[in-house]
């Protein structure tokens, strides 16, 4: 059980790492990439996922997913807990790994970068806010990317670490121009909260409430979709 927990703990930080630093080199000042864009971005994110699972294996690195497990008996209920919290925490330490990284482009970009768009770097948010259509977003994002993954894991399991980092680049620039594409209650919530505590000067509201309703709670749904659908339909797990 603990090395499942550091398992989810390091492989949820390192995907923040990728993940945030590379909105962190889009975002601010005079970092290298600065202004390369959301195919910069999605890019990085997809491979960096790869990179967490050719490492760590078969981790979850998402509260959404572990419960799509615990609901097929791939793991047991008593790990769902454990593993979200483990993976939360992840997601707070890898977002203010990244933030040691940039703090000087943190501090050139003071006064000159937009608040909310320094706020965006850690956490997910709507450039139009409409909860309930938000809400779907996600909730549909999150079934299409769990019941992909699963089907990939099935049919093609020593391919899952490349199938899956496309399948995230195809997620991105497909279903998330809307919300951003959280899917991972790990992915936002736990970067979300280290830019609220971390020392960033001129902070834009943290949006909670978005937060918590929106990837805090969306995904959950859409991974019970997902389990039905691979239960049901799909007839595997």
């Amino acid at each position: 059980m603990v090395n499942h927990l550091l398992a989810e703990f390091m492989g949820t930080a390192l995907m923040i790492i990728f993940g945030v630093g590379v909105h962190c080199d889009e975002v601010l000042k005079k970092t290298k990439y600065a202004g390369s864009g959301h195919l910069f971005a999605i890019t990085t994110w997809a491979f960096g996922i790869s990179v967490v699972l050719f490492i760590f294996g078969g981790v979850c690195i998402n509260p959404a997913m572990a419960l799509t497990q615990a609901i097929l008996g791939m793991i047991p209920w008593s790990y769902f807990i454990p593993y979200t919290i483990a993976e939360v925490l992840g997601g707070v330490v890898g977002a203010v790994i990244v933030y040691i990284m940039y703090a000087d482009h943190f501090k050139e970009s003071e006064g000159s970068i937009d608040p909310i768009a320094i706020r965006n770097i850690f956490s997910t948010n709507p450039n139009l806010r409409n909860l309930p259509r938000n809400y779907f977003v996600e909730t549909f994002a999150t079934f299409v990317f769990l019941t992909s993954i699963l089907a990939i894991v099935h049919g093609y399991d020593s391919m899952s670490p490349i199938a899956v980092g496309l399948l995230v680049w195809a997620i991105g620039m497909g279903l998330g121009g809307t919300t951003g594409f959280a899917m991972n209650q790990a992915r936002d919530l736990g970067p979300r909260l280290a830019f609220q505590l971390l020392p960033i000067k001129n902070k834009a509201n943290n949006d909670w409430q978005y937060g918590l309703i929106v990837p805090g709670t969306a995904p959950f749904v859409g991974s019970i979709l997902a389990a039905a659908f691979v239960r049901f339909y799909l007839h595997i797990y």
